[in-house]
């Protein structure tokens, strides 16, 4: 089959670094364009509109987070998947696996965005948000509901090109987008005078904007987006391989969402100065996570299509080179937040209590960024190898963390608040570790070996 070179990347030859980093980078700059959508949000709300405004908004945030996940795990099941058949050389069942994950993606999204439209207000008086931001809130996570079809197909199209070693073409349109929501942004909120409903609808317009461009310009430009009569047929066996690996990914990330409204839960208990300095910090984390996040979704792809090669021996290289990549950022990172802490927060908001209390938050989580890297690259080769188990293994230890340690930490007296951030560390740990533990298991099940020993000859799964 004919391919641009522009549009696929073969990681099954060549330095793991390189390609790991050449794969990587686009795709760095796509998610933190991504993550432009919440921080323009929550910058021009907190600037224009003020504190409170801030807070709905990072009320909702482990509300959308839990919807938009289940949603996002079978796409991201589906570009596993199809990064082993790309791997493994076998075109027929690379095509055959994105118009399959299509279907269900189809109508997948449509079911969550319609019961959580349903479920919004009664999750929010779960999370006990306090009654002076709840108006805003609930408005917000209401068009956020709207938008979880589009946000499911750009995570869609973007999952599937990845899978083929395509990073670039979803960051050109999310760059486009990102600054179409920026400018829409200040006409709703500032402009129009609509405050959080105005961000919300912003955002929603350019997600739907960046979602229906990727996945149009795929169809037309890249070579296994162009299908066939016979490449459209339902296929049982690979609609069940997507959603095997594909559920469990939605599990953990849904556990993980619900872990997350379990602290928020604890911070909305401290007022509305801590929902805000969380939600700034919060913001900030977002941006943190990106990198990691990045390098993780990198080892998917390059275990991937290894995996599906069979080359074991590149898929423990480029674990080790992903922990070396990942303790360089680390260090790069906790200086710049122990000592610009307060002038990164003054960025969300004007307010000297909230910009004190989530300076001092940064430089609490920090210390811990380490932990939270191992989890990203375990999880991103695991979740290439398609350990299905791992996943929902994961997504438990962060709930039990999420549940327990906040509580815990904020009932000693010594520590009161500030165990809300400490405890985000903790849980950080808790989780690296046992992903560490998990993949040192797995490893041996799958017949990784390292570079330099005889290869074993495995079957994909």
């Amino acid at each position: 089959m004919k391919q641009h070179k522009s549009a696929v990347l073969n990681m099954t030859e060549g330095n793991p670094v390189s390609l790991i980093i050449m794969f990587s980078i686009p795709m760095l700059i796509g998610n933190l364009f991504q993550q432009l959508y919440n921080l323009v949000d929550s910058v021009i709300v907190g600037q224009f509109v003020g504190s409170d405004a801030l807070a709905s908004i990072g009320a909702t945030n482990s509300v959308t987070f839990l919807f938009f996940a289940l949603c996002n795990g079978i796409g991201n099941g589906g570009g596993i998947i199809t990064s082993q058949y790309f791997g493994k050389g076998s075109v027929k069942d690379v095509k055959s696996c994105i118009v399959n994950t299509a279907y269900i993606m189809l109508v997948f999204p449509l079911v969550v965005g319609t019961t959580a439209l349903f479920l919004s207000k009664p999750l929010l008086t779960l999370l006990d948000t306090p009654e002076e931001i709840m108006p805003d809130a609930l408005a917000y996570l209401r068009i956020m509901c709207v938008g979880i079809i589009f946000v499911s197909l750009y995570n869609y199209a973007s999952s599937m090109l990845r899978a083929l070693g395509d990073s670039r073409t979803p960051l050109y349109f999310l760059i486009f987008s990102c600054f179409l929501n920026a400018g829409l942004d200040v006409l709703f909120v500032y402009g129009f005078g609509m405050s959080v409903r105005g961000a919300g609808i912003a955002t929603l317009i350019a997600q739907f904007i960046s979602g229906i461009s990727c996945l149009t310009y795929a169809i037309k430009k890249n070579e296994y987006f162009k299908m066939s009569r016979e490449d459209l047929a339902f296929n049982k066996e690979i609609t069940l391989r997507v959603i095997k690996l594909g559920v469990p990914l939605s599990l953990q990330f849904a556990l993980i969402a619900i872990s997350c409204m379990a602290l928020q839960k604890v911070v909305n208990s401290f007022g509305k100065v801590a929902v805000a300095a969380f939600t700034a910090t919060s913001r900030v984390e977002q941006i943190i996570h990106q990198p990691y996040q990045t390098l993780g979704a990198a080892l998917s792809t390059f275990t991937g299509q290894n995996y599906g090669a069979r080359k074991m021996d590149r898929v423990a290289a480029g674990y080790r080179k992903g922990l070396i990549i990942m303790f360089v950022f680390s260090l790069i990172m906790l200086p710049i937040m122990q000592f610009l802490g307060d002038n990164i927060i003054s960025i969300f908001v004007d307010d000297e209590p909230v910009i004190a209390m989530g300076g001092r938050a940064l430089r609490i989580t920090s210390w811990f960024y380490v932990m939270l890297g191992m989890i990203y690259v375990v999880r991103g080769v695991l979740n290439g190898l398609g350990d299905s188990l791992f996943a929902l293994l994961n997504g438990i230890v962060e709930v039990i963390g999420r549940f327990v340690v906040p509580v815990l930490l904020t009932g000693v007296a010594t520590i009161g608040l500030w165990g809300i951030w400490g405890s985000v560390g903790i849980v950080w740990t808790l989780s690296g570790i046992t992903a560490w533990l998990r993949y040192i298991a797995y490893k041996k099940k799958v017949g990784i070996t390292e570079p330099g020993k005889k290869p074993v000859t495995v079957r994909c799964a």
